[in-house]
């Protein structure tokens, strides 16, 4: 019974973390814009408000358009289990849960953005174009990092990647690591739709990548797409977190804390990159991206030799 009741409570920390961190990126950018921001919890009463309007449906849309919503909760709750946060393991592990663990978004993206097209909307299709572009080279860069970790871990475990002697690991490959962390940075913020690589606030059709492809979606659809968005958001979060605090006090109390306090962190750390950094136009995003996956191809050379 404890350990049901330890598994649900980690899941409800994961799903309050990931409508805090929404909030957090809002106040952190009012910050700095110096005004006081909407409330912490204004992204709560955005989804209670929209939970409870109805749905707007086009005359071309079938059951796609709803199974990209249904999957966007889905799938980072499910991708939630796989990985070990402050001193709790992880619900599901085997050997190659990251190769799950990837393509598991890959499934989202298949069915998010089929159900943008399943719209016949000409902008939604271009977000979606756009959209799968970036996908297709961040997720080479994902599976880099992941690779490097292995080969550091001597594991093939998302628990063994993150797991107690990830400490010693870091010891050994500190300055690799320090390139996965990095990586693993620009790959929440494209995953996330977040500034630099797409601007979560903006309403102009021709400059929209996600948002396009969420402008057909209304009341508890919308509602299922932003809580997964921010529940993705803390997946990424955790994954850097639990690299990039690899020590345990063996305290779970005190463990959980510091996960916390990482988690919300990383919201700041957006959130100040989103306050002091522009747009990239979408010639440059692909440069960055490509020099990101060459340095991630790097990080190989250096821990294989």
């Amino acid at each position: 019974m404890f350990d049901i009741v330890h598994i649900v409570l980690t899941l409800l920390l994961f799903l309050v973390l990931s409508i805090l961190n929404m909030g957090i990126i809002i106040k952190v950018k009012a910050f700095f814009g110096g005004r006081c921001g909407a409330p912490v919890l204004q992204k709560m009463y955005d989804l209670i408000k929209l939970i409870q309007k109805s749905i707007k449906l086009s005359t071309t849309t079938s059951w796609i358009f709803f199974a990209g919503p249904l999957l966007a909760l889905i799938v980072p709750f499910f991708a939630f289990f796989f990985l070990p946060f402050a001193s709790i393991p992880p619900i599901i592990s085997f050997e190659g849960d990251f190769l799950l663990f990837v393509y598991l978004f890959g499934l989202l993206r298949f069915f998010t953005t089929s159900s943008a097209l399943d719209t016949s909307s000409s902008f939604e299709g271009m977000g979606t174009a756009r959209e799968l572009t970036f996908s297709f080279l961040i997720e080479p860069i994902l599976f880099v990092c992941l690779i490097i970790l292995a080969k550091g871990t001597s594991s093939l475990t998302l628990f063994g990647f993150f797991g107690y002697h990830i400490l010693d690991a870091w010891q050994d490959y500190s300055t690799i690591f320090g390139i996965v962390v990095v990586c693993f940075l620009v790959i929440l913020l494209v995953e996330n739709s977040r500034i630099p690589f797409d601007d979560p606030a903006t309403h102009l059709e021709l400059t929209m990548i996600h948002e396009a492809m969420v402008l057909d979606h209304s009341g508890p659809l919308l509602a299922a797409i932003l809580l997964g968005g921010a529940m993705k958001f803390t997946v990424y979060a955790v994954l850097i977190v639990d690299l990039v605090i690899p020590f345990k006090t063996g305290i779970l109390f005190y463990d959980t804390l510091i996960a916390i306090a990482g988690v919300l962190g990383v919201g700041v750390i957006v959130g100040i990159i989103e306050s002091v950094m522009a747009r990239l136009q979408l010639i440059s995003i692909k440069k960055v991206l490509l020099g990101t996956l060459i340095v991630s191809l790097f990080g190989i050379i250096l821990i294989t030799r």
